[in-house]
């Protein structure tokens, strides 16, 4: 059984929007966001960040005796216009992500454990992992599945020992005599 573990990085998923024509969805910064309204958060931060920006250089540029204070007040406030854009942004544009709990086939997680044991030869000792790492294989129902396969890697290491150690049946001292 052969199933793609993920998708190319940056890939669009299409996904069907419930009005009309699928939503192009992206990961930016580890978040799901439809291409549309990515593209208007950025317009409207824009317009938010350079106009508060504008406003502020005019008018502090009559109140403040130094330009060069003026300006680097007016920056302050352009920076003020990006935080509020994106406050903005958030009210209007609801995330796109859905969390969907499904139950895994075992026979997929077996063969990505298989498939780890293949590229770096052995995961580890659970004995190992620090009692957090315990806790979160727990709760995502993998502990028992690398228990197994540390039991698993264990015997098969004790197997090929002891085949080292096993002196073939026909092996005899050479050069005494009959």
């Amino acid at each position: 059984m052969n199933q793609p573990l993920a998708k190319p990085y940056g890939t669009p998923i299409p996904v069907p929007a419930t009005a009309g024509a699928p939503l192009n969805l992206y990961e930016v910064w580890g978040d799901t966001v439809a291409g549309r309204d990515l593209m208007l958060s950025i317009l409207i931060g824009g317009a938010v960040s350079l106009g508060t920006f504008g406003i502020a250089h005019v008018s502090l540029h009559n109140l403040v005796d130094s330009v060069q204070m003026a300006k680097a007040y007016s920056m302050l406030v352009g920076i003020l216009g990006c935080l509020a854009g994106g406050v903005i942004s958030a009210r209007l544009f609801k995330p796109k992500r859905e969390v969907l709990e499904q139950v895994v086939d075992p026979a997929f997680r077996e063969q990505v454990v298989a498939e780890l044991l293949k590229e770096y030869g052995s995961l580890g000792r659970l004995e190992e992992v620090t009692p957090h790492v315990i806790d979160e294989l727990h709760e995502l129902g993998l502990y028992e599945l690398f228990r197994e396969a540390q039991t698993r890697e264990e015997s098969a290491r004790a197997a090929e020992a002891a085949a080292e150690r096993q002196v073939p049946l026909g092996a005899g001292l050479v050069g005494g005599r009959p």
